[in-house]
């Protein structure tokens, strides 16, 4: 038996046409999102037979579950702390399959173009909080 050791690499670009600015690009914070409240085809979509990994997409709009100290989709329904802007998923992600914990950059302030970001989001919806993101939609 011989064993023949595999280098791959792969390149990400990713959509950012959400992103209005570069301000704020240069002092993400990391966070940790959970997959299992994420929606496919909206916020991600998963791997094929061809490539294994999953992808999160840039641009996501993100609240921390209260419990959980995770990540999820922002929502101004909830009542778990995901109604709370804290930002957007700055770059996209990739996971393997099965992962429900992946980790991530999160956009916390700068300008955002609110008709191209993922899933979209309703800006009138969006209420300031003193824990919430620091963002100007355009």
């Amino acid at each position: 038996m011989t064993i023949q050791p595999v280098t791959t690499s792969e390149t990400l670009i990713a959509n950012r046409e959400w992103l209005a600015a570069l301000h704020g690009t240069d002092s993400t914070d990391s966070i940790t999102l959970d997959l299992s409240l994420f929606t496919e085809g909206v916020h991600y979509q998963c791997g094929d037979g061809c490539e294994p990994y999953g992808r999160v997409y840039s641009g996501v709009p993100v609240g921390k579950v209260t419990e959980s100290k995770l990540y999820g989709p922002y929502d101004p329904d909830a009542v778990c702390g995901r109604q709370v802007l804290r930002g957007f998923v700055f770059a996209e992600v990739p996971f393997a399959p099965g992962q429900t914990r992946i980790p991530a950059a999160l956009l916390w302030h700068g300008s955002v173009r609110s008709a191209k970001v993922p899933g979209g989001i309703d800006v009138s919806q969006v209420a300031w909080h003193p824990r919430g993101a620091q963002i100007r939609f355009v």
